[in-house]
Formats: C-alpha cells, structure tokens, sequence
C-alpha cells in the first residue's frame, strides 16, 4: 500500500526497481539497518560472547518466541488474509511439525537441517487432507471442519503414536548441530529462528505478487468472479492450505528445538485462537500484520504490560464491584484484560495495527499535504 507512494521527484527508471520491495535508498538502509541491530542482540547479553549485561538475557528468549510465532501467524496470515478461508486448527499443525521431526531426530537419526524441511512438507501434506472440505464449504462450516484438525491431530499424537511420541508425557528433542558447531545455547538458537522468520516473512510477501499470490486474493474477495475468470478456485484454495500448513510445521519444528522438550499440552485450542487473535490485532491481509499482532499479544501476555496495569485495576475493580470476591476478580483479571483489548481492536481499528502503520507511512511520504 505505503510501498506505491513515494515522495516528489522519486520515480522508478527501470522493472527492476519498480518491482523491488525497498525502492528508495533509505528504505534499504532502514530495513537493513535494523536486520542488523536485531541481529546484534545477544551479542550485548550476558551470555553473550562480549560478556555484556547491555540487554536482558530475557529478551533474547522474548525475541525468539516472538519469531517463532510470527512464523506461524504469518502461515495463517497467508490462509485468511489473502485467501478469506478460516482455520482454527493451525496450533495442530504445529505439533505435527514439531512431533515429526522429534521422530525423525530421534529415531531416525535425522539432522536438524534435514528434519526441518522434511518435517514442514508432511505437515503441508497434512493440511492439504484437512483442506478438502473447502471444495463444498466455506466460511463459519469451514471453521468447524478445521476445528475437527485440532481434537483429531493431538487425539492421534497421545494415543495410537503413543510409542514414537510418548504420549501426555513430555519427549525430548535434541540440540542442533552444523558439524563441530553446536547450536545448545539459546543465544546461538537466536541466528537459526531469527533468520528464519525474516526470510519467511520476505517469503510470503513475495508470493502474494506472484500469480498464485494474486489467485488468492481474487478468491479472498470474490470467489465466484474468480472462477468465472478461469481461475481454478479449489486448486489454490488448497494450495493456501498447504503454505499454511507448512509455514505451521517450520514454527513447530522450531518450537520443540528451541525449548528441547515437546508436550502435547503446547498445542491446544487456546493457542489456535490466540494465533487468530494476533492476526486481528495485527491485520490480516498485510505483510507485517503478524509481526505487529505477536509481538502485542506476547508482550501483553508475559508479564511485561500486565505487570503494570494489573496491580492498578486489583486496587479499583473491587470497590467497583463489591459483590464479586475480590479472589475471583483477581484471577480473571489478565484473560478479561486480554479479552477487552481484543474487542476494543475489532470495533475501533477492524483492520489490525499494520494498517495504521500503512496510513502513518503514506502521511509521512506526502507532508505537507497529509490530507
């Protein structure tokens, strides 16, 4: 959106730059600019190899799993946003990931290097099978068809794979290795995830501008006038699945090798709404719409923004509502903080923080003339 609008005088003299994603110098040196600082962080940790206390060791660990998130609400991103097909069974999808290629380096022997990509293809042939009914059925009949991949999925893992996965119990996955390096420390962990999130991200963006990317959005906005249009809405439709899918595994794979342990209990329904409630909060149908939308919800979930506002409403709420035990009140306060939050975005800003994001680009490219 922001992308096609630059300031006066800045015209394109070639395709290729006409079709680049940063068309202007400084767009390139801001982009690249903060890859680099982003990947400078552990160097300023304690564990670091310079042995600075600059940045908590602890965001080092928020990053991570911010990435690894991103990943995955980007695969759903890419199922909703673009294509208009709803799925709340994509934390599924992640334990195939993540139990495949548990499988693979445990009994296999498998590399980490191996088991990834292997592990990410079986999960998008997974979601290939749970896409099926998109042939037939859509909107609030399709969510309930990939509802069923979130009981049927962890239901397979604890019972009849019970030997391969352990069950309810947790299993244990090893540590990556790239031939003498070993990747065992969670600062080394960071330049596995952290690279791998950003070429995802370029990724996704890049097929929305191919021919297939396109395809989506048409079916997203119109499927019947894509259809007419010759466009064979089924095959993409589960071709979105399949890229969901597998942008889920890649996050799953990535989950059991960064925390070393898996556990069925990672994977549940909950999470599967809380990844949509990131794409609402970020915006669906914009590329950086899943960065913004994980990166708020983990913030607001670990601890770091709750910390301060919770203490404040305990205080309030109970002279407030002097019916309702003041333990209740207490133990509801996060989920009900969370919950407000997430009906405030739906009503005042439906479009997600990417969206206001755009906006604030497009003024800034064209002040003084902001209206």
């Amino acid at each position: 959106m922001s992308a096609n609008i630059r300031p006066a005088g800045v015209l394109d003299t070639d395709y290729a730059q006409d079709i680049a994603l940063n068309r202007t110098r400084t767009d390139k040196l801001i982009s690249n600019g903060l890859l680099v600082l982003l990947l400078l962080v552990p160097l300023f940790s304690i564990e670091g190899p310079l042995g600075l206390s600059i940045i908590p060791q602890s965001w080092i660990g928020l990053i991570m799993r911010i990435a690894i998130f991103v990943i995955a609400v980007q695969g759903l991103n890419i199922l909703i946003g673009y294509t208009g097909q709803i799925s709340l069974g994509h934390a599924a999808f992640m334990a195939v990931g993540a139990y495949s290629a548990a499988f693979m380096a445990r009994e296999l022997g498998f590399s980490f290097w191996v088991a990834l990509p292997v592990a990410a293809l079986f999960t998008g042939l997974i979601g290939l099978i749970f896409g099926l009914p998109s042939l037939r059925v859509k909107g609030f009949y399709l969510a309930m068809a990939t509802l069923a991949a979130q009981f049927i999925i962890p239901w397979l893992l604890r019972y009849p794979l019970e030997p391969y996965t352990n069950g309810s119990r947790p299993l244990d996955v090893p540590f990556p290795t790239l031939g003498p390096l070993s990747f065992a420390s969670e600062n080394a962990m960071f330049y596995i995830v952290v690279p791998m999130a950003v070429l995802l991200m370029l990724a996704a963006r890049n097929i929305m501008r191919t021919r297939v990317g396109r395809a989506f959005i048409s079916i997203r906005d119109n499927d019947l006038a894509a259809e007419l249009l010759g466009i064979n809405v089924f095959t993409y439709k589960l071709q979105a699945f399949f890229l969901s899918a597998l942008y889920a595994g890649i996050a799953g794979v990535l989950l059991a090798y960064n925390d070393n342990s898996l556990s069925l209990d990672k994977f549940t329904l909950r999470l599967s709404i809380e990844f949509l409630a990131m794409l609402v909060i970020g915006g669906a149908g914009f590329p950086l719409g899943p960065l913004f939308g994980v990166s708020f919800v983990v913030l607001l979930t670990q601890d770091i923004i709750p910390a301060r506002i919770v203490p404040v409403l305990g205080q309030w709420l109970p002279g407030l509502l002097p019916f309702i035990d003041p333990i209740n009140i207490a133990s509801s306060l996060s989920p009900l903080l969370f919950g407000s939050i997430l009906v405030v975005f739906l009503i005042l800003n439906p479009r997600g923080l990417a969206y206001r994001w755009e906006i604030f680009k497009i003024a800034w490219k064209i002040r003084p003339y902001s209206h």
